[in-house]
């Protein structure tokens, strides 16, 4: 009996297996003129997976559902197969992004397209949600693969098939160029990844979105049909009670950091005022930033990278400051950041200053950008004129900075 995939030819989780199999030299047949919500509810379907989903694999020692647990089975018919690991810690950086691409990708993609082509209700704040998770998540998948072609070791495997295939509909249907120009290096994969050939033999030829689906709007409720007047007897007068007061929809939450007592510090201000100043820098910006800085209203913190031992190739660090800005996006309301890369051999060592809103640093950032624990936080003391003097330094991008050449300097504004 050969293996028959039940699905529609369209199904990105169908691809899963079908692009496995050519990988492995694994006969597969894809059913023909299946119909969703109709193949996937007779009954002998439902023997083989009583959810009615789909893909189903129907092999000769039962059938197989799920996708990933599909591709998984049709890449272990063949012995040895690379597509799984030549080691045990490949196998298990294998699992490892089958994992990331199931729990983190595929999630974040789906709730931002399905409400959009109106699978689920339409919610603004949900929506946003889902956007700040799949860029957090497309942001670590940047960095990882900013010095690696392919996610485990140097040839594609299972994980690299399953991560492509999550990502399909996102690039096909609602991440435009636009929103992924962030993330070049996931770009540089996907690309590579879809235009192999037993990935395009199955796929065939991927095109990026152009556009961000519009909200469906929904349906008007049919109208009522009021029916024929009847004569009634006048009904007697009731008593009528005084109906209960509808509770009113809560307001989004504030920003904590909104709450806040006003500062007479205008951040946009400042940054402009630093975008603007292309001569006599000192004389011009720094000097106005401390005419516009409100210790009361802001606070300034030194952070200082503690792994530099890492930093032994110069573009993976540069692209580690890079995601970490990418995912402070989430505060550029509440912050004014200078990230210097510093030395001319490596080890490279990461410094950075940032002002932020308050008096300390912002909690929502401290629990949703990952990067923030894998630095040290000192406050500057703007009384001490040696920190101050280091303040002005970075944002002036002072070189030679501290004895130290800069590689390079970030500014997150």
């Amino acid at each position: 009996m050969a293996l028959v995939l039940h699905s529609g030819a369209g199904n990105k989780n169908a691809f899963k297996a079908l692009i496995a199999a050519e990988y492995s030299g694994v006969k597969v047949e894809l059913t023909k003129d299946f119909e969703m919500g109709v193949s996937n509810k007779t009954p002998e379907f439902l023997k083989m997976n009583p959810l009615g989903k789909v893909p189903v694999l129907e092999t000769p020692d039962g059938p197989v559902f799920e996708s990933n647990a599909i591709a998984r089975y049709v890449a272990r018919l063949k012995d040895d197969n690379p597509l799984l690991g030549s080691s045990r810690i490949e196998q298990a950086h294998v699992e490892q992004w089958i994992d990331f691409a199931a729990t983190e990708v595929d999630p974040g993609v789906a709730m931002y397209l399905y409400p959009r082509l109106g699978y689920i209700p339409y919610v603004h704040t949900t929506e946003e949600t889902a956007i700040a998770s799949l860029k957090r998540s497309l942001g670590a998948l940047n960095t990882h693969l900013a010095s690696n072609t392919y996610l485990v070791g140097h040839s594609v495997t299972l994980a690299d098939i399953v991560l492509t295939c999550n990502l399909y509909h996102g690039f096909a249907r609602i991440l435009t160029k636009s929103f992924t120009a962030d993330f070049p290096h996931v770009e540089r994969y996907f690309w590579t990844m879809v235009n192999q050939p037993n990935f395009k033999k199955v796929m065939g030829d991927v095109k990026q979105a152009e556009s961000v689906p519009p909200v469906q709007k929904k349906a008007a409720p049919p109208k009522e049909t009021k029916p024929k007047d009847v004569k009634k007897e006048a009904p007697k007068p009731k008593v009528v009670e005084a109906p209960a007061e509808e509770e009113a929809p809560k307001p989004k939450p504030k920003n904590p950091l909104d709450l806040l007592p006003p500062s007479k510090m205008i951040l946009d201000d400042w940054k402009r005022l630093y975008s603007n100043t292309k001569t006599n820098f000192r004389e011009v910006a720094i000097k106005g930033f401390w005419d516009m800085y409100d210790p009361e209203g802001y606070s300034l913190w030194f952070c200082e990278y503690k792994y530099n031992d890492e930093n032994t190739v110069s573009f993976v660090t540069l692209n580690k400051v890079g995601g970490f800005l990418q995912r402070m996006d989430l505060c550029r309301k509440y912050a004014f950041g200078k990230m210097l890369v510093v030395g001319s051999e490596p080890p490279f060592k990461l410094k950075g200053l940032w002002l932020f809103r308050g008096q300390e640093v912002p909690k929502f950032v401290m629990d949703e950008v990952y990067d923030m624990e894998l630095y040290e936080w000192t406050k500057v003391d703007i009384s001490d004129d040696v920190q101050k003097e280091r303040v002005n330094a970075m944002i002036e991008d002072q070189e030679p900075f501290e004895g130290e050449a800069l590689l390079d300097a970030k500014c997150f504004k």
